[in-house]
């Protein structure tokens, strides 16, 4: 079963293609890396999974529903690269109010808190958090209702090794232990390594699908960086726009 299943989607502002006849499936309770430079359209392709971003042709199924479906509201979880907190408000008090949107209450918000080392902050304004711990809360917010599917956009951004490899374990055990599918963004490719799956774009094209140790072994490299270098390059020989 798949979670998501996007077929031929172009996405195009002021006429040029930010996302280019894509073609790939999620399957349910799995974590997917989403990789790729700067501009490659990662983040057009999650807020497309959220329904936030209009689509100039193809098609887009979250879930079962159609992407943007009203119903699939308080089946995502969504984290963007900015946090969507509250500053004047405490960590708990933000993540209590996205609980009451989700329709959970006050201990959901504790336990998202917990969930994500924030437990001893929840009565700290946002303001007078890090921006490492600003990030965590917004995580908490997308993780409080629970949802069957989380697309996270640079969540461990900010963060030191400690607590990325903390949020890491987290994300598996959500995809594990309650069968949660996660869609993650990432710059950081020793974090990639962690994924079911990745999915490497460049220019709005999906050039690679695949697990990491399928990419490692087709392009003969020792790490994900050199493999990822090939493949952008074309120096694995293929035609740009095909799979490794």
């Amino acid at each position: 079963m798949t979670a998501v299943e996007i077929r031929d989607l172009v996405v195009r502002r002021r006429g040029n293609a930010v996302l280019d006849r894509l073609d790939l499936t999620v399957p349910i309770g799995s974590v997917t890396g989403l990789v790729g430079p700067s501009g490659s359209g990662k983040t057009t392709l999650l807020r497309v999974l959220v329904g936030a971003q209009r689509i100039t042709s193809g098609t887009v199924t979250v879930l079962g529903r159609p992407a943007g479906d009203a119903l699939l509201r308080k089946k995502i979880g969504y984290t963007t690269q900015s946090p969507s907190v509250y500053p004047d408000l405490t960590a708990l008090q933000n993540v209590r109010y996205y609980a009451t949107l989700y329709g959970v209450g006050r201990s959901a918000a504790v336990d998202a808190l917990a969930r994500v080392d924030l437990a001893e902050l929840a009565d700290r304004p946002v303001r007078a958090l890090s921006g490492g711990q600003v990030n965590r809360v917004s995580l908490a917010c997308a993780l409080v209702g629970r949802p069957p599917l989380l697309l996270l956009d640079e969540p461990t951004v900010g963060l030191d090794p400690v607590l990325r490899r903390d949020l890491w374990t987290l994300f598996r055990t959500e995809a594990n232990e309650y069968g949660t599918t996660i869609v993650v963004s990432s710059h950081v490719l020793d974090e990639a390594g962690r994924c079911d799956r990745l999915l490497l774009l460049r220019t709005g094209r999906l050039i690679a699908d695949n697990t990491p140790a399928e990419l490692l072994a087709g392009t003969g490299t020792a790490n994900l960086d050199d493999a990822f270098l090939q493949i952008v390059t074309g120096a694995t020989g293929q035609p740009e726009g095909a799979t490794a």
